[in-house]
């Protein structure tokens, strides 16, 4: 079961642009991250920058419409992540609470959806399987 581990720094949402973690920060993050993979559950993660350099698409009267960040509305966004393949939400929230997380950070977990949680008139719907399919190191399906 695919999981995903998104990290939710508090203060991350009116944080200025370009801000990043400092060294001792990546070097804690990246003892976790290298238990991940060597337990051989990761399949991805990345840090995302701040929401003040980034841009949200909404759809107006089916019209997209584009505001630049920081976002005013946003109480809580995201700095992260990780994907793993873990046997069940309990593991995935194990492997949540091994995280050097600082007091002011939340990891969300959540399971990926997968090609058997859909109904079948999902499942034959045409290109749908073929999206479910796995990335390969490419990003290609």
């Amino acid at each position: 079961m695919r999981f995903m581990l998104l990290m939710i720094p508090k203060g991350y949402e009116s944080a200025e642009p370009g801000t990043m973690p400092d060294a001792p920060a990546v070097t804690e993050m990246m003892k976790y991250n290298h238990r991940l993979q060597a337990a051989g559950v990761l399949l991805g993660l990345d840090g995302l920058h701040p929401p003040s350099m980034g841009a949200r698409v909404r759809f107006i009267d089916g019209q997209p419409q584009v505001s630049d960040g920081p976002f005013a509305e946003a109480a809580e966004t995201l700095g992260g992540y990780w994907l793993i393949d873990v046997a069940s939400r309990e593991e995935a929230i194990a492997w949540a609470s091994r995280c050097p997380a600082g007091e002011h950070e939340i990891i969300e977990v959540r399971q990926v959806q997968a090609f058997e949680d859909f109904a079948a008139d999902v499942q034959q719907v045409p290109g749908f399987p073929e999206m479910q399919s796995p990335m390969d190191d490419t990003g290609a399906l």
